[in-house]
């Protein structure tokens, strides 16, 4: 690596060379344009005098770039590029031929399938006719299926046919998909190669330019004009743009977590300042960079989402209570074991929810209460989230029962959703339980990806390369690379130096190799640096969970039990003084163990609970005890249920009609329902409770029979 022994015109003349753009690197917030007193404009040009110098100096400071070296790394860029465009053009070969296999499936499954169904049953009801208009009907419901039917069968010679001749181009169309993916490999490993000749490491590897890097990119993000919009309100605004910017180490930690949002360093710096003096704890660990998330995820206030009703709530999350929230529930031990360990970056994922604190914090208490297993599950793609696929489902119907004085995420519970409402509360749980978690999209419905200790892993929807994020990093394969560059600690700092020392050379920002645009010289250098370490580290890619119920209620996957000790003490049933009998959850008859439609759980209260799941198919479960005296009794049963409209069939003794005991709607949270009266005789009795219909869940603490006097 050799010195420039002059100024940076010989690396702008060389990046003018390549057709490398010129342009400032935008802010992501436009608040250049600003009015400015006098005084003001001073620093503004004070701030601009300053960027044009450390630009100066970091050019400098750049080793200077072999020609032929350079020409070989951009020609192993455009190969690349090539590559990646072979394997488009052979996946969708492929995909046509998958879709008119599809096609000839519909025709035989749904088109000829649906019409054979339909048929018979159209003939049963013939058969069943008492009426000359019942027989019509019946006769003409049978000629409209049988219609149904030829269409179909003319449909499926003609996709069949179709899928031929497809599949006579699947050789082909595989052999170009293979040596598209060949060839690809080898462009990157000739970008690799490229850079290693470019003789980079030096610079990407050293920090002695990170304080020049650090202020220049806050300067270039926050513009000089936004800088001086912010100080122009007050002295203390002016002090802590001074602050940050003779802060190298803040600065740094600022750009690798990529920055503030919206360019606003000021009100970020502002928010980080005032958490620092409201949290006892900030300063300390997992906690300081908490804060630091929080100042630059709402430097842009975030908009907070009330119940409906709430017409008079805040408008914005405030950043300083959501600091205080967090530190508080990490403190009281309510939030994920890794929260400890998480950086800056991964926690602007856990505080950037719609949501006020107060429902997070029911969020947490609410699953706590109804599925604790949610929580305790060594299952990491599901932990907390596991809710979508138990308790939601599929469906759009009950939304119109929403209530405006619940918040939405409550509502989500009560009455289910399809795709985006199942991913929204999935997030909103991951993020109230601490763990970071972004909106995945995909063409066709909604999923949500989220952090796992092994990695990040897609719910709901397609594996990684099946959609896009809401994020800088846009196409899902790009966020999950900078995922696993991160997840190298250190190293992960070479990816970062070299984009900013692409905006140092006015380079426009790139983040991901998943684009249909090329990136500038330096920001290409920073993405295929990112390739090479993930690489190197062998990360390995986990596949995506609960795709199969992106658009169904039930999963066609097993929940696995797991099984749960019932001791005596469980199950003891304990008789007081006034002979008030309680029946604990898990002191049943039958089943003794869970089932998958009955599970046992470990209490947070304590003990155990019994979960009766959402289920179409039902099973009783009964309980034997003894009373101490025959006579009339008031039940009640203590529960969390997630929705409305629930009860419990009861039926004592063997006799009578079943009584029905309706279950109040507690949010997940535990209430006793109303009594219902029922006849206990004295010794033995039993009582077996079953449920009808298409039944939400319910978790049971335990039973109260209190003797009437």
């Amino acid at each position: 690596m050799k010195n420039p022994p002059t100024t940076a015109l010989l690396i702008l003349a060389a990046l003018v060379a390549t057709g490398t753009p010129l342009a400032i690197a935008k802010p992501r917030d436009a608040n250049a344009t600003v009015e400015l007193s006098d005084e003001r404009r001073k620093l503004e040009r004070s701030y601009s005098t300053e960027l044009q110098s450390l630009r100066g100096k970091i050019a400098d400071g750049l080793p200077v770039l072999e020609a032929r070296d350079k020409r070989a790394y951009l020609d192993a860029v455009r190969a690349g590029k090539a590559a990646e465009s072979a394997i488009g053009e052979a996946q969708s070969r492929l995909d046509r031929i998958k879709g008119a296999k599809g096609l000839v499936d519909h025709a035989k499954g749904k088109w000829i399938g649906g019409a054979d169904r339909g048929i018979a049953t159209a003939k049963a009801r013939l058969a069943k006719a008492a009426t000359d208009a019942e027989r019509k009907a019946a006769r003409d419901e049978v000629d409209q299926w049988e219609k149904n039917r030829a269409e179909g069968v003319a449909a499926l010679k003609e996709r069949s046919a179709a899928l031929e001749q497809a599949e006579r181009e699947r050789p082909a169309a595989e052999k170009q998909l293979a040596a598209a993916k060949d060839a690809l490999a080898t462009a990157n490993a000739a970008s690799i190669e490229s850079i290693r000749r470019l003789d980079l490491e030096g610079i990407l590897a050293s920090d002695r330019l990170d304080g020049l890097l650090a202020k220049h990119s806050v300067l270039t993000e926050a513009t000089p004009a936004g800088l001086a919009k912010f100080a122009q309100q007050g002295p203390e605004h002016e002090k802590l743009v001074g602050q940050l910017l003779a802060d190298e180490k803040l600065m740094l930690r600022m750009l690798v977590a990529d920055g503030a949002e919206g360019g606003r360093y000021g009100e970020a710096m502002r928010i980080y300042t005032d958490i620092r003096k409201s949290g006892d704890k900030s300063g300390e660990g997992v906690l300081e960079r908490l804060a630091l998330a929080v100042a630059l995820d709402h430097a842009v206030p975030n908009p907070q989402r009330n119940a409906e009703a709430n017409t008079g709530g805040p408008a914005f999350v405030d950043p300083v209570k959501r600091y205080l929230h967090f530190e508080k529930a990490f403190l009281a031990g309510e939030l994920d074991p890794s929260f400890k360990d998480l950086g800056t970056w991964d926690l602007r994922m856990v505080v950037d929810g719609e949501e006020p604190d107060e429902i997070l914090a029911w969020g947490r208490r609410m699953l706590r209460n109804y599925r604790p297993d949610h929580i305790t599950t060594p299952d990491a793609a599901w932990r907390y989230v596991a809710l979508v696929r138990t308790e939601i489902p599929y469906g759009s119907q009950d939304n119109i029962h929403d209530q405006p004085e619940l918040h939405f995420f409550q509502n989500i519970l009560k009455n289910g959703g399809v795709c985006g409402r199942r991913a929204f509360i999935g997030r909103f749980l991951l993020r109230a339980f601490g763990v970071p978690t972004t909106a995945r999209p995909q063409k066709g419905h909604a999923a949500l990806a989220h952090w796992t200790p092994d990695g990040w892993v897609v719910c709901l929807g397609g594996g990684w390369g099946s959609g896009w994020t809401k994020t800088p990093y846009d196409r899902d394969l790009d966020f999950l690379a900078t995922t696993q560059a991160r997840a190298l600690g250190d190293a992960f700092l070479r990816v970062k130096r070299a984009q900013w020392i692409g905006d140092a050379m006015g380079e426009p920002r790139s983040f991901g190799l998943i684009t249909k645009k090329e990136p500038a010289f330096w920001n290409g250098v920073s993405l295929h640096t990112q390739r090479a370490l993930i690489e190197a580290s062998k990360a390995k890619t986990l596949a995506s969970v609960g795709e199969d119920i992106a658009e169904a209620t039930e999963s066609k996957a097993k929940e696995k039990i797991v099984p749960v000790e019932i001791s005596d003490e469980d199950r003891r049933i304990v008789v007081d003084t006034k002979g008030v009998i309680t029946l604990p959850a898990a002191a049943t008859r039958n089943p003794t163990r869970s089932t998958g439609k009955i599970l046992f759980l470990e209490s947070m209260l304590g003990g155990k609970q019994l979960h009766y799941s959402r289920t179409t198919s039902h099973q009783p479960f009964e309980y034997a005890f003894d009373a101490t005296a025959a006579g009339k009794y008031r039940l009640t049963a203590r529960v969390a249920t997630p929705s409305w409209k629930q009860n419990l069939k009861l039926v004592v003794n063997d006799k009578g009609p079943p009584i029905d005991l309706p279950l109040p709607f507690t949010l997940g949270l535990w209430e006793n329902s109303e009594s219902v009266e029922i006849d206990l005789v004295q010794g033995p009795n039993v009582l077996r409770f079953t449920r009808e219909g298409n039944v939400k869940g319910v978790s049971i603490r335990d039973f109260t029979l209190t003797p009437e006097p």
